[in-house]
């Protein structure tokens, strides 16, 4: 719990900051578009919000098992990341004061970034076709946090690292339809 409110706390931080000098940039009445992953649910813990790390936790801690990785290390790694909810971003929005909410919209997309409805998502996958979607995921995750990953644990496990995880991710994908929130709202420069 104290981890989270350190993360929410962050958000809050580093959000008024980035509208604070978006504000800067805008005439009075200037619309600003933003899209990023969210979360729709209060509760921190959901799948959409955090689900992925906690398959990269798992391909970690199989790796520290067999002393390929030190578990000390992934004890003292952390992720920069928050998804952060509607009522978080709308109380942030508020509190900050430059900007109105125009419209906040929560979208759902697959893992891969593909647009989802409830009624069609819910398929039935073959187990080669979640596999495949496992590697896909882990690419582009480890586009991301690969650089975040090796200064903690050495290049040289970092094809391990996402072999595991996309192994993971695959299984995942077949037994399940995970999905992330994407928020999108549009904000106006109040002035």
């Amino acid at each position: 719990m104290s981890a989270h409110k350190a993360y929410a706390l962050q958000f809050q931080t580093d959000f008024s900051v980035f509208l604070r000098s978006r504000s800067e940039e805008l005439v009075p009445g200037g619309r600003m578009v933003l899209s990023f992953l969210g979360r729709s649910s209060p509760d921190p813990t959901t799948e959409e919000g955090c689900y992925q790390w906690e398959l990269l936790a798992q391909a970690l801690m199989s790796m520290a098992k067999e002393g390929i990785i030190e578990e000390e290390n992934i004890d003292a790694f952390n992720a920069p990341y928050y998804a952060a909810s509607p009522e978080e971003l709308k109380m942030a929005i508020e509190k900050e004061g430059s900007f109105s909410i125009d419209r906040l919209e929560i979208s759902p997309v697959d893992w891969e970034g593909g647009n989802i409805s409830d009624d069609s998502y819910d398929i039935v996958r073959f187990k080669p076709e979640a596999l495949a979607s496992g590697r896909r995921v882990a690419k582009t995750i480890r586009a991301v946090v690969e650089p975040m990953l090796e200064p903690t644990f050495g290049q040289k496990v970092m094809d391990e690292l996402f072999e595991r995880y996309a192994k993971l991710v695959g299984e995942y994908v077949y037994v399940s339809s995970p999905r992330y929130a994407v928020v999108i709202v549009s904000l106006l420069r109040m002035g």
